[in-house]
């Protein structure tokens, strides 16, 4: 009998045994699972430098050209980020290789047109960074990059006197981005008649809010960039299409509004625009469609690069026709 007991305590002790092993190795899995988060990444070392918003000037035949680079870590050890080349909206990167201190990546042509990818090579150079840009037609640029400024501002906005940049007279004040200029002024109006040259204010500001009343035609294109460097879109988008950042009142390629929040075309419509820092609110015709959001970097066809400075209006003119009869900027003291 005691023989009995022993075999039934001895089974016993062994599947007790297995229980408690089975359940400490769920539990260390479903602890190993939950550190999977954000909050306990390490960077690698080799990425520390790199990762983060990049400024980059690009030598296009002599001519300085604008871009953009951001470097995120995703998961572990994967670098992953966006890129916003001297024209078109940004572009996801879904991997940047890495290898002693150089790093590269590929992306897709997107108005570019043609076949084939852009790749981009570069490596750390003391707090910057260079390298080379080649197209997917063979093109090949050299490019430098500064760390982009965090442009946080503090305390309460302190704002200035009104300043009106369309006197309704003439083209006084605004200067043109070449010879091929559209542009002109007709009973009070400013009108870019086709496409053409942009224009571009003769003061620049560094916060500022913005007031531009505007008319756009059926199939219209156009934007207002911020400082020269952030463009608010204006396009003739169906009132029905899910909002978005290539569409009427986004940030373009980076900020999508709340709703699609146009008059239509042939209507004057009105954007009252915020900006501090990076930190923009837009309203349009009275509704608020991005609120006091950050702009995390320059939107193709900026004039530059230069975050951290002053930068001026500039009305897009190379696409298609837009009217305006009021542009007035109230710039932050």
């Amino acid at each position: 009998m005691l023989k009995k007991y022993l075999g039934y305590s001895t089974l016993m002790c062994l599947l007790t045994a297995s229980v408690v092993s089975c359940t400490d190795e769920t539990s260390g899995q479903k602890q190993e699972e939950e550190i999977h988060n954000a909050a306990t990444q390490v960077v690698p070392e080799e990425a520390e430098g790199l990762i983060g918003r990049w400024d980059i000037t690009m030598d296009k035949d002599g001519k300085e050209a604008p871009s953009w680079l951001e470097v995120k870590l995703s998961g572990f050890n994967v670098l992953v980020g966006s890129f916003v080349a001297d024209a078109g909206s940004a572009r996801p990167v879904s991997h940047i290789q890495l290898k002693d201190g150089k790093f590269s990546f590929q992306i897709p042509p997107q108005w570019e047109g043609g076949e084939g990818f852009f790749t981009i090579e570069g490596e750390l150079a003391g707090d910057g960074i260079s390298g080379t840009i080649t197209t997917n037609k063979g093109n090949k640029f050299n490019f430098t990059g500064v760390k982009a400024p965090y442009l946080v501002r503090t305390g309460e906005a302190q704002w200035g006197e009104p300043i009106e940049l369309f006197n309704g007279k003439d083209l006084t004040g605004w200067k043109t981005s070449g010879e091929n200029s559209q542009w002109i002024v007709e009973n009070g109006i400013l009108i870019n008649k086709e496409s053409g040259a942009n224009l571009i204010s003769e003061q620049q500001f560094e916060d500022f809010k913005l007031i531009a009343e505007f008319r756009y035609t059926e199939g219209a294109n156009s934007g207002i960039y911020l400082r020269g460097r952030y463009e608010v879109q204006i396009e003739d988008s169906p009132k029905d299409r899910h909002p978005g950042s290539l569409y009427f009142g986004g940030v373009y390629g980076f900020l999508s509004p709340s709703e699609m929040a146009t008059l239509g075309p042939n209507e004057w419509n009105k954007y009252e625009i915020t900006l501090r820092g990076r930190m923009v609110t837009i309203v349009s015709n009275g509704k608020t469609i991005i609120s006091n959001q950050e702009i995390p970097g320059i939107t193709g066809g900026a004039l530059d690069s230069k975050e951290g400075e002053p930068g001026p209006i500039y009305l897009q003119g190379d696409h298609t026709g837009v009217e305006f009869r009021k542009i007035t900027v109230i710039p932050g003291k």
